[in-house]
């Protein structure tokens, strides 16, 4: 199924990427630490030189946001659209040989991602959404003539929702609210593939207390919402991008977030957030 040019452009520099991270994942990486304490590896730093060569050349007007360069101070003026870049979520997976690592790009217009890639190299899974015409996987990047699927979130949740978590970041937070929603079922995946799984019908809410940057964030959510989906704050208002100038983090740092694909489970999860916290979206 044809996925559009802008979306076909953006999938190809995560597979260039993706292609790229492979070749350490098999021969392994020496790990170093960022200013936060976080990992960084060499795979991550030339991965997003591909991205942003690429971005460069097809998009030479629009600004770009990406981790590695904004770790290291080079961050550009930004405007109303600006692409973020995430060239390796879940070094943490990658560095210990778990598959669950992606390749994110996303568009971001008037503070709502509009564009977003996801690639999983490892998976040789790809996900890519436009939120105005739709959300798409291809399911192997290896076989040849493999095809782009139309995908679309679980719109109305079954009687016992499936709950996706991080599974380098799990808190004890994650787990109450869970607990409160009687949510038992529960899959523990790595980076933006959870954003994914929502968006092809295979999970049905994904909550965030912990800390992420928007570029954790923004392509994952533009395939969830593309697909029928909604990120929202804790409190269940709207979870915008572009955020600089913060009170309480720094520049790009997302507050805590709730996705899904039937909104009842959100506007569920915010009534018990507000109750128990008030008004506090930042925990």
């Amino acid at each position: 199924m044809p996925i559009g040019e802008e979306l076909h452009a953006l999938a190809g520099l995560c597979d260039d990427a993706g292609d790229l991270i492979l070749t350490y994942f098999c021969d392994g990486v020496r790990v170093d630490r960022k200013a936060d304490d976080s990992p960084v590896t060499e795979a991550d730093r030339r991965a997003e030189d591909v991205i942003l060569s690429g971005l460069a050349r097809l998009y030479p007007n629009i600004p770009v946001v990406a981790e590695e360069a904004a770790s290291g101070g080079r961050v550009p003026e930004i405007s109303d659209r600006f692409f973020l870049v995430d060239p390796l979520d879940g070094t943490r997976e990658f560095v210990s040989g778990r598959g669950d690592f992606t390749v994110n790009i996303a568009l971001v217009e008037n503070g709502q991602p509009v564009l977003g890639a996801v690639f999983a190299p490892h998976r040789g899974t790809a996900f890519v959404g436009n939120v105005g015409t739709g959300a798409f996987e291809r399911m192997s990047q290896a076989q040849a003539g493999s095809q782009w699927r139309k995908i679309a979130v679980r719109s109305r949740a079954p009687a016992n929702p499936i709950a996706v978590a991080s599974r380098s970041h799990r808190d004890a937070k994650t787990d109450d609210l869970l607990d409160r929603l009687a949510m038992d079922e529960r899959v523990s995946v790595g980076s933006s593939l959870k954003f994914c799984l929502l968006a092809r019908g295979d999970a049905d809410f994904y909550p965030r207390f912990g800390r992420t940057m928007e570029w954790d964030t923004a392509a994952g959510h533009a395939v969830l919402v593309a697909a029928g989906g909604r990120v929202a704050g804790l409190d269940g208002g709207p979870f915008l991008y572009g955020k600089r100038n913060q009170s309480f983090d720094s520049d790009f740092a997302n507050p805590g977030f709730l996705a899904a694909g039937d909104d009842n489970l959100i506007a569920r999860a915010a009534a018990l957030n507000l109750a128990t916290n008030g008004s506090d979206t930042t925990i």
